[in-house]
């Protein structure tokens, strides 16, 4: 092997190493870039994109009003036994725990049972675990049709009088992140730390 010919074979190597690691590199850039979320990532799903909703101020309210903040949105009641006021109290922790950036989380409420949950009802369910947190009310037509986009089930379930009944309900949370894009599915009685760690990756990707 002449001299000219092993400094090309070096070189060459060199370049295949040299390009390897700048590939090397560049995924685990990648990599670490990408957040590692505790829920179920839903990045790029086509539902649940956004709701045009009254609150309880009858302010009709949508996402891009919560812009560059994580919001939370949640499917109850206010009659609701168990799974609201638990999952309403973990965001309140949840809120709590992120400290200063707790400022830039929202929870939002839609009520499956508009009959009952007037705008004065809800108002005093929000403000029982934290006045920020905004309840959205729809009409039944408009339940029908939000339902149906974002994927929620709702079923009347009757009582011993008209107006003693429950509602069984999907218990799960959906997130978006602060450009109002569906991120995560949170499922009910996941914890407070698991939460307060999606948010922070959200709020810092």
């Amino acid at each position: 092997m002449n001299k000219r010919h092993a400094i090309k074979l070096i070189a060459t190597g060199a370049g295949w190493t040299a390009a390897a690691t700048t590939l090397g590199l560049a995924l685990t850039a990648c990599s670490e870039n990408k957040p590692s979320f505790n829920a179920v990532d839903l990045t790029g799903a086509d539902y649940a994109k956004d709701f045009k909703l009254a609150d309880a101020d009858g302010k009709e309210r949508t996402l891009a009003d919560f812009k560059g903040k994580v919001v939370v949105l949640f499917f109850g009641y206010a009659q609701c036994p168990d799974v609201c006021p638990t999952t309403m109290t973990e965001m309140a922790q949840v809120k709590q725990q992120l400290g200063k950036d707790g400022d830039k989380l929202q929870i939002v409420f839609i009520t499956v049972d508009p009959a009952r949950d007037t705008p004065v009802v809800m108002k005093a369910y929000m403000g029982a675990f934290d006045p920020s947190f905004v309840a959205l009310i729809p009409t039944s037509e408009q339940l029908v049709a939000v339902a149906k986009d974002f994927k929620v089930y709702y079923k009347k379930v009757e009582g011993k009088t008209p107006t003693s009944y429950s509602m069984d309900h999907s218990a799960a949370s959906y997130v978006y992140d602060t450009n109002g894009r569906l991120r995560l599915y949170a499922r009910y009685g996941a914890g407070v730390a698991p939460m307060v760690s999606d948010v922070k990756a959200l709020l810092n990707s």
